[in-house]
Order: C-alpha cells, then structure tokens, then sequence
C-alpha cells in the first residue's frame, strides 16, 4: 500500500497514512483517462446551435423572374443558398453530444489519475481543514503555507461547504467535495489536497 505524508493546515507534517492500493495504487491507464476527459468535456456541451435551411428563411415565395428569355440564370427562390440572405446548406442544427461509457471505465479513469498523483508528489493528505473564519484570505493562508503560490490547487473534502465557498474567489484554486471528484479537474490542478475524511469516503466509494 502507498504511503503519503499527514500535514495540518499550517504546513508542517503530522504523520502519515496508508491509502488503498486499489484506489491509489493502480496502473495508470492512460487510454481510459483519455476517453474519460473526452466524455465529460463533450457532455459539457450544450448543442444548441442552429442554423436555417432554406425552407425555414422566410421570404422567397415568389419567383424572381420568369423562366426564359431575360438573360440571367434560372432561379426559383431568392432564399436559394446561393442568394445573400437564402438558406444554410449543411449547417449545424440542435443536437446532443452525450457521450456513454462504462461505470467502472470511468470509475478506473479517476483510480489513474489519483494514482498518478501519488506517484508524483502532488497528493497531499491533511488531518483537516479548521478555518479561523470562513473568509477567502483563509484559504489563500493555506496554499501560502504549502508554498503553492500561482499553482493550480483543488481541494477535496468530505461536504465542506464553508471551504467550498472560500476557494471560490481564488484565481487557480477550486474546492469540491468527494462526489463531485471529476476526472478534468484531477488532471488540471497540478496540486491535490484531500482530507482525511475524503480519503476515507473515496475508498469506501471506489475501493
């Protein structure tokens, strides 16, 4: 099982605990990490772009000129895709970019990069997090402390909301609680602090 280090909020080292190997320890697969990320930025998307075909242009209900005999090039409809202000040909119309995969492909995609984070350096356990006052210049405090300051840091607790409020206001910081632990934000904050009580709940949850 790996070990990590125990710090308190002020920086300094407490101890240590053993996290379970089959949450924290796990091959890192980067292929299901991969999809993972794609699968929730493509879920993000709203699909409502849209776009006119030239059945819905209004306007164009009579024939511009006739047939023959003026020259010109035949025409139908002045809301032809050929026409300024005509219809769209193969433009985008409302759709979903819902994407599916697998509970335990998405459960093994959060289990590598928790595990990547361990094997980096950058998972951090903290007893807990005791705020003075619930004021963003706490938090600040914190990372300060750690010397992470202009790092990219998440915080994950076990349903803190004080904290969770805290981080908001902070350019690079962001703090979620266990259940909404995602695979985009394990990967774009570079540092990673979890509480003990989250770590307890992400075993029970993904062990």
């Amino acid at each position: 099982m790996p070990k990590v280090s125990t710090y308190n909020i002020a920086g300094a080292q407490t101890g240590e605990i053993e996290l379970n190997d089959s949450v924290f320890g796990v091959e890192v697969n980067e292929a299901v990490v991969r999809q993972a990320v794609l699968r929730q930025l493509a879920n993000e998307r709203l699909g409502t772009h849209s776009t006119k075909t030239r059945g819905l242009v209004r306007g164009g209900g009579r024939k511009p000129w006739k047939q023959k005999g003026t020259g010109r090039a035949r025409c139908g409809s002045t809301r032809s895709p050929l026409w300024v202000g005509g219809g769209t040909v193969w433009g985008p119309h409302p759709r979903s970019y819902e994407q599916k995969m697998p509970r335990k492909a998405r459960r093994l995609a959060v289990k590598s990069a928790l595990s990547d984070k361990v094997n980096t350096n950058e998972l951090f356990v903290l007893d807990e997090i005791n705020l003075a006052a619930p004021k963003t210049k706490e938090v600040v405090q914190i990372v300060n402390n750690f010397k992470f300051a202009g790092e990219k840091v998440l915080f994950v607790t076990d349903h803190d909301e004080i904290v969770t409020r805290c981080a908001r206001n902070i350019e690079g910081v962001k703090a979620v609680s266990t259940e909404n632990i995602n695979i985009f934000d394990l990967l774009h904050y570079t540092k990673l602090f979890v509480t003990k009580s989250a770590v307890a709940k992400i075993e029970e949850v993904l062990g």
